[in-house]
């Protein structure tokens, strides 16, 4: 009788310190890319199209509208559509954001003081201003800093923003010029 020898096999080792290092390395890089990869949503209000003789008649304090005029080398406050709060100019470093939440900090007050809740406000810009000067504009209107109880929190502003396109400025001159010439000839 032959009789195989039984080869005794040695069990193999398994060595994962190259997978490990991988692990080490991947990882954070993961966690990194998805704090980079968050993605904010901004909710937008496009304006309704109405009829401008219906809009005038339909005026009242609830309705009228406080716009954010945003030209090239300043910003412009109107409330209600077509009054001139204050005009912020430009500085050096590009808008004055700091005077303009400071200034929408009054109107807020002084809308709370006359028992108008407003939660709306209109942005129009001209077309040359460039996409983060956009959202700089909505976050500062949106909201602003505040401290409260020895703690910051984000206090509310304007949270419901339309956009538009600002009126060009010579054509707002021209329908300046004829409403004073018809107030002039009807009197």
């Amino acid at each position: 009788m032959l009789r195989k020898p039984r080869i005794k096999r040695q069990e193999a080792e398994l060595d994962i310190t190259s997978f490990m290092n991988l692990m080490i390395v991947l990882v954070p890089v993961l966690l990194m890319m998805m704090v980079f990869s968050h993605i904010t949503v901004l909710d937008l209000k496009l304006p309704e199209l109405t009829d401008p003789a219906l809009q005038a008649e339909t005026d009242s304090d609830e309705v009228k509208q406080l716009e954010v005029m945003v030209r090239k080398d300043q910003i412009e406050v109107y409330y209600p559509q077509t009054y001139l709060l204050k005009t912020i100019p430009s500085t050096a470093d590009g808008y004055d954001y700091k005077t303009l939440v400071a200034t929408l900090k009054q109107v807020k007050q002084l809308l709370a003081q006359q028992g108008i809740e407003k939660r709306d406000l209109s942005l129009l810009l001209e077309p040359e201003i460039d996409y983060q000067s956009i959202v700089t504009l909505m976050d500062n209107a949106r909201s602003y800093k505040a401290v409260v109880a020895a703690s910051v929190v984000d206090a509310e502003l304007f949270p419901d923003i339309s956009l538009g396109d600002a009126p060009n400025v010579k054509n707002a001159e021209l329908v300046e010029a004829v409403g004073q010439a018809s107030q002039g000839g009807s009197q």
